[in-house]
């Protein structure tokens, strides 16, 4: 197995907007950057206009990106359409569960040292390498 097109330049400074995005968001608004918690507040919750803003910028990211010469996400090619609709249900499923996703915990929350966030992060990966394990030496779908 090879990695196609990895370039480390970046995957840092990817790395670095999402820090500092989530950094500024618990300076100035006192907010965790979990986007599941954002996008399932935006239209019903309280403080509406910053999440509607954050979800606008992460749109605008892509938007700049692709200007700029990125490349556009290819869609996933012999992927069984039941299987990406049950994945989809299950994250949304263990979103609920785990209070909460990978930006949540996995950037925000592991930054605060928070040890719940460390068990859903780590439950995460282990969820992801098992499902990834099964559908591509079990029923033999490339993952």
């Amino acid at each position: 197995m090879t990695m196609v097109q990895f370039t480390p330049v970046s995957a840092v400074v990817g790395g670095s907007l999402i820090g500092t995005a989530a950094v500024l968001l618990l300076w100035l608004n006192g907010r965790i950057a979990g986007v599941s918690g954002i996008l399932g507040h935006a239209l019903s919750g309280p403080e509406r206009s910053w999440r509607l803003l954050f979800l606008l910028g992460l749109v605008l990211g892509g938007g700049i990106h692709l200007l700029f010469g990125g490349n556009v996400p290819q869609a996933r090619e012999g992927m069984p359409a039941g299987l990406l609709l049950l994945a989809g249900l299950l994250v949304g499923y263990g979103t609920t569960l785990g209070n909460g996703c990978t930006s949540g915990h996995g950037v925000s929350g592991l930054a605060r040292l928070s040890p719940r966030s460390l068990v859903a992060t780590l439950t995460f990966l282990w969820f992801a390498i098992v499902s990834t394990w099964v559908l591509r030496y079990g029923v033999g779908v490339a993952a």
